[in-house]
């Protein structure tokens, strides 16, 4: 059937499911358009530890329990590797009350500052600000340094294999 005013149809407009994406791939809407975030974790010294690949528009504590479980440290001797880390450092989008419970029952230190919204609402509920360990946050860039050398790799930096 013919429409009446010569513009195409539903099918046409690309409403229908992505084709050819492979598991590894998650392309999502974010600010400039399909983008695809990764959401890694590393060692002190720039080694990747876990990952998980989501759609751009994926909030990142949202990935943090999921990188968190596939994290295994493996050990020098014989033995089962590690799954808990002696300490995590995350920037102020890991700073939840969730993230801080998850590794208060794990019993993992962790070093994520505050955000200003929480940290008002601690000064007007009286409460005791959290202490943020300066020299273990200064650390944190071993993760930028981390994805610098994984964007060596083309595949990972930009999107020509498709």
């Amino acid at each position: 059937m013919r429409r009446l005013d010569d513009r195409a149809g539903p099918s046409a407009r690309g409403r229908g499911p992505k084709r050819g994406l492979w598991k590894g791939e998650a392309p999502g809407r974010s600010r400039g358009g399909l983008s695809t975030k990764i959401h890694l974790a590393c060692d002190g010294q720039g080694q990747p530890l876990a990952f998980t690949i989501t759609g751009g528009n994926v909030n990142d504590c949202t990935q943090f329990e999921p990188v968190m479980a596939r994290i295994a440290i493996k050990r020098c001797g014989p033995g089962r590797p590690r799954t808990r880390p002696d300490r995590v450092a995350g920037d102020k989008s890991y700073s939840s009350r969730k993230i801080r419970a998850y590794l208060r029952r794990r019993g993992i230190a962790c070093t994520i500052p505050e955000r200003v919204d929480q940290i008002s609402g601690r000064r007007r509920r009286g409460e005791t600000l959290c202490r943020l360990d300066r020299p273990a946050y200064r650390r944190r860039n071993v993760v930028e340094r981390c994805f610098n050398k994984l964007k060596q790799n083309k595949a990972l930096a930009t999107r020509y294999d498709k």
